[in-house]
């Protein structure tokens, strides 16, 4: 079997070398234009950098492990070390739009170092990234040109924490339009709402409790066809609960199915919902409901 080639990008003079592009004004920030875009047709590349992209026209081009297949225009987020593939064919000559390129040793030393770790949409997949309206567009744009302005003028004192403080916004207002997303594309948003739902109720109805344990936020996601991190994105904006929340709501309903119904013991019941520990149990029961299990089934005697 083949093995695909994959390059390792660590710097961002390396991603311009590699396009022939102009070597960059900045070292550890860059914004090129996608018509510039050369393409690597068949490679894997792998960059060292955080990477933020406005595309339109994107048809055929692949990111992880799913292609666009959008029309219009898009904003992509990735981390360092996700895997980018170029087109078969090279890149779509129809793309317009921008990438913005920032080397984590840019943020060194400042607030923003920590916080981009926290925006979670750098680790959604493709088919989860962020449709705009064109007022929204227009704001992004605007943010984009003044970072490019200020990493192509001279370097002094000053560069740094303003091209920072434009990168807070920029991300403050990727965040305000996901949580937008969420919102106004219902009709996607509560059929997923649904499918975990259903999921929670037959995994909780079956065997595989007892052999497998509680289900994982990972695996809940997986049967979702979604990444854990845009499944918890979109679950906080639409009920405040994480996903982790949302399997102890459905555990705690079975275990008061199970202490009101039954004359199981506390550990039998602990065991039938996957913990190995019975107190493990009860501390959560005690922490969800304000009862221990004990003090929950003698409310029904």
């Amino acid at each position: 079997m083949e093995t695909k080639k994959i390059i390792r990008i660590k710097t961002i003079h390396e991603g311009h070398r590699m396009q022939q592009l102009p070597m960059p004004a900045h070292p550890l920030i860059s914004i090129i234009d996608t018509s510039d875009l050369k393409g690597a047709p068949g490679v894997s590349i792998v960059l060292d950098f955080y990477t933020i992209s406005m595309k339109r026209n994107c048809d055929g081009f692949i990111y992880g492990h799913q292609p666009y297949d959008f029309d219009g225009g898009l904003m992509a987020f990735m981390g360092p070390n996700q895997v980018m593939q170029g087109r078969p064919g090279g890149p779509n000559p129809a793309m317009t739009g921008w990438m913005l390129f920032v080397h984590p040793d840019f943020l060194w030393n400042t607030p923003l170092a920590k916080k981009i770790k926290e925006y979670e949409y750098f680790s959604y997949a493709i088919n989860e990234a962020l449709f705009l309206s064109e007022k929204e567009e227009a704001i992004i744009n605007e943010i984009i040109k003044n970072i490019k302005h200020e990493s192509n003028a001279n370097i002094d004192n000053f560069s740094q924490s303003i091209i920072i403080a434009h990168l807070e916004t920029l991300f403050s207002y990727a965040e305000r339009f996901y949580n937008r997303q969420f919102i106004t594309r219902k009709k996607a948003s509560h059929q997923l709402l649904n499918r975990l739902e259903e999921l929670l109720t037959n995994y909780f109805n079956n065997e595989d409790l007892l052999s497998k344990g509680l289900p994982s936020v990972e695996y809940i996601a997986n049967n979702l066809n979604v990444s854990p991190s845009y499944l918890s994105g979109l679950l906080k904006a639409l009920t405040g609960q994480s996903t982790q929340q949302h399997i102890h709501e459905k555990l705690i309903e079975k275990a008061k199915e199970r202490l009101s119904t039954t004359n199981l013991s506390i550990s039998e019941i602990a065991y039938e919902l996957g913990f190995e520990h019975p107190q493990s149990f009860s501390k959560l029961f005690k922490i969800k409901t304000n009862l221990s299990p004990i003090e929950f089934r003698q409310s029904f005697n």
